[in-house]
């Protein structure tokens, strides 16, 4: 049998165990560092993704501000503001068509007494209000001051201005009083 024996001044020592255990915290450590190492380098393709996206989109803007400003020119050249003119002039020909005559009528023949008719109407169209231009002819004082506070209390007729009152003295006058007035209309 063989016996060892260390005669040397220092003993062996046993360092296993600090090696073992420097060994699972050096792999643990690796395996962390993989981690770590997959999570950037993801985290940097996407981030690649992202900034090619932000810089298609960057230059889209600068193409669309490109074209907003040459639309702007051409609409601010003559040939532009004489088609948007046409176009303007058309429009207010097409809202006067489109008038509402028949509210119109039915409100006034709410609005009118007994001796009260009107003789004519001209209707405008003022930043999309009807202003009426009315004439109307009453029988008596009685009936053109009847006629004036139905008008004023109307809910589709306001702002009423009287322009001229004509009183016709001539034998056979249906209408004794003729007023000149205007007022707006709004549909109800």
């Amino acid at each position: 049998m063989k016996l060892r024996l260390n005669l040397s001044s220092k003993p062996n020592e046993n360092n296993r165990s600090f090696l073992a255990a420097v060994a699972i915290v050096g792999v643990l450590g690796l395996i962390a560092f993989l981690i770590l190492a997959h999570s950037a380098n993801s985290s940097w393709q996407s981030n690649r993704g992202l900034r090619a996206e932000i810089a298609g989109l960057q230059s889209q803007i600068a193409v669309d501000q490109q074209k907003q400003q040459e639309l702007q020119a051409y609409f601010h050249s003559s040939q532009a503001q004489h088609v948007l003119d046409r176009a303007n002039f058309l429009n207010s020909l097409i809202g006067e068509r489109s008038f509402p005559w028949t509210g119109i009528f039915m409100d006034l023949e709410r609005s009118l007494p007994p001796g009260v008719r009107v003789v004519s109407i001209s209707p405008r169209l003022v930043n999309g209000r009807a202003e009426l231009a009315l004439k109307v002819g009453a029988q008596s004082d009685e009936s053109k001051i009847q006629f004036l506070e139905v008008m004023e209390k109307s809910k589709a007729f306001s702002g009423m201005v009287v322009k001229q009152e004509q009183h016709v003295d001539l034998p056979g006058a249906s209408d004794r009083i003729v007023l000149d007035l205007t007022v707006w209309y709004m549909s109800t």
